[in-house]
């Protein structure tokens, strides 16, 4: 049963492996798309923040607000397959923002910015407990093994 294992990893790595030498203009494009969905995203943030009258604000904004919680959320579901990790995550960041929205809301403090503050601080949020989960898991097999 363990050499079955290990024929099926070793035809794995060998697929990984010919993925990663592809040649072609596509073969490092999901790195760039990354940085700029990141930039995008922060300077986003930072024209609402600044309180700005770009016409960029609103766009760059609204997706700042679903791709830092969907980002960090899609970071804690990395067992799930890529279309159904991606629907709970975009899912889960309207949830997010629908939270905060109402949370603000019913305390009578909303504001942009104080929005933009929060869903920054629950995505870092998730994002930290998902780095001490991995961190804690890598201790834990190294003590195992």
């Amino acid at each position: 049963m363990q050499t079955l294992r290990i024929k099926a990893r070793i035809k794995t790595d060998s697929a990984e492996d010919a993925e990663r030498a592809r040649p072609g203009p596509g073969r490092d494009l999901t790195p760039l798309l990354a940085g700029a969905a990141t930039a995008v995203g922060v300077i986003g943030a930072v024209l609402a923040l600044v309180d700005s009258d770009s016409p960029l604000r609103g766009p760059f904004t609204l997706f700042f607000l679903l791709a830092a919680p969907a980002g960090a959320i899609a970071a804690a579901l990395r067992g799930l397959e890529p279309f159904g990790r991606t629907v709970a995550s975009v899912a889960g960041a309207v949830g997010v923002n629908m939270l905060v929205t109402q949370g603000m809301l019913a305390v009578h403090r909303w504001s942009v910015r104080g929005g933009i503050v929060a869903v920054t601080a629950i995505s870092a949020l998730i994002l930290l407990l998902v780095l001490l989960r991995r961190l804690s898991g890598r201790t834990t097999r190294r003590r195992t093994d």
